[in-house]
């Protein structure tokens, strides 16, 4: 993303800060309550964190600044130890007060000051936090659409969060491998525009000879594998995601019906498109599968390489978001959009990383410990967000994200 001038950059604020609010307009006040399970949180949290953000890191460089209400310090702080301590994350559902007109009041406040801090930066040295502040905004934009989705599909009546979209389009290609690069590459971010501390320093690395699928895998291709056992043959899986399937009792993806022919989403319960996608998956899910497939989950080096030079264009997030779509076209599709990407790295630090200073350091590099990366956004991304260096991360066990796999091969 290249730098804006302060004109460019209050206009993007606005337009990230609106986009938030837009994606909660037919949300209820209760709706904006729930916290489903401890790895989610409550809409208006999601509403009053982001915006403590700009509040601690933005306009808390001036001494000047009183904060709306100094309790709240507390209650939105997210896991920055540095800067305090926190009410603690299972929590969240818990917090009736403020209220959501509270939260919402305290939005506009924190706006006007940031805007009027944008306009009163000469030198541009507030530019830096508030583009952070606006990426971190934008990935809790896709959040609040997972966590509403999970607690929608927790309540028995199945509420839907949008309408259902126009009826799929035809098309789905056959599945393909196309070979990856080899030998010595980079991968990093190493040009100009946002990148986060964790997708640096920009450095060699080695690829051995692979292919790539050229499309996700389907729900039809991930309905054979349950058909077929998977989930009952300890031989395909991990031996923490084989006890994880025996405890919870796992027999199928995440929001899929017992009929195995619909599925729980934004939309409510509808037919499931075999030619779509398979979404909702834990890594242990697509590991698995891709045993079971003959076939493994690619490195985030070998995903990179083959990403970079792409269009960042495909199924991501404009004003609302859309399900996952069949793929259609020649060459790798779905590199950009639709669901991301389990990778078989762990979510380590690249050689030389350095986090940022002060308490910004805890924003990536202290999660680096028994997580797995994604790669390429979602339906629920931004548009705008994602590059071919951008590294997510979550545990191996989560599976409530819009996650899905794409099948790599040794050559």
């Amino acid at each position: 993303m290249p730098a804006l001038n302060a004109a460019g950059l209050l206009q993007r604020y606005r337009q990230v800060r609106a986009g938030t609010l837009r994606l909660c307009a037919g949300l209820s006040a209760e709706d904006m309550m729930v916290q489903s399970m401890p790895d989610a949180s409550p809409a208006k949290w999601h509403l009053a964190h982001t915006t403590w953000f700009f509040e601690q890191f933005v306009l808390g460089r001036d001494a000047a600044y009183r904060p709306c209400d100094p309790a709240w310090h507390y209650l939105f702080n997210s896991y920055y130890q540095t800067v305090g301590p926190m009410h603690a994350r299972p929590q969240r559902g818990l917090l009736s007060r403020p209220s959501l007109d509270e939260v919402r009041g305290y939005r506009r406040h924190v706006d006007e000051a940031v805007c009027e801090a944008l306009l009163r930066d000469d030198a541009g040295a507030l530019a830096p936090l508030v583009e952070l502040g606006l990426q971190h905004e934008q990935q809790h934009q896709e959040l609040l659409i997972t966590d509403i989705q999970h607690a929608f599909w927790c309540n028995p009546l199945r509420p839907a969060y949008q309408p259902a979209a126009a009826a799929p389009r035809a098309g789905g290609v056959a599945l393909r491998y196309l070979p990856g690069r080899e030998g010595i590459v980079e991968i990093g971010h190493g040009g100009d525009g946002f990148a986060f501390d964790n997708e640096t320093p920009r450095h060699r690395t080695l690829l051995q000879a692979h292919a790539l699928a050229n499309r996700l895998v389907t729900n039809a291709e991930y309905a054979a594998f349950v058909h077929d056992g998977g989930y009952r043959e300890p031989s395909l899986w991990l031996s923490d995601g084989w006890a994880l399937v025996q405890r919870e009792g796992w027999q199928r993806p995440l929001y899929w019906q017992p009929d195995l022919a619909s599925a729980f989403g934004l939309a409510g319960v509808q037919a499931i498109d075999p030619e779509a996608p398979v979404s909702q998956l834990s890594y242990f899910e697509a590991d698995a599968f891709a045993r079971w497939a003959e076939a493994r989950l690619p490195t985030e080096a070998e995903w990179e390489a083959a990403a970079e030079g792409l269009p960042h264009g495909g199924n991501l997030l404009d004003e609302a978001p859309r399900p996952p779509a069949p793929a259609g076209g020649d060459g790798l599709q779905q590199m950009f959009g639709d669901l991301w990407e389990w990778t078989a790295s762990p979510y380590v630090s690249y050689p030389g990383f350095r986090p940022l200073p002060g308490a910004l350091g805890e924003y990536n590099g202290k999660f680096m410990c028994g997580q797995w990366v994604l790669r390429g956004g979602s339906c629920a991304t931004p548009r705008g967000h994602v590059r071919a260096s951008y590294r997510n991360f979550f545990p191996p066990h989560a599976r409530w994200q819009f996650a899905g796999l794409r099948l790599a091969r040794n050559r």
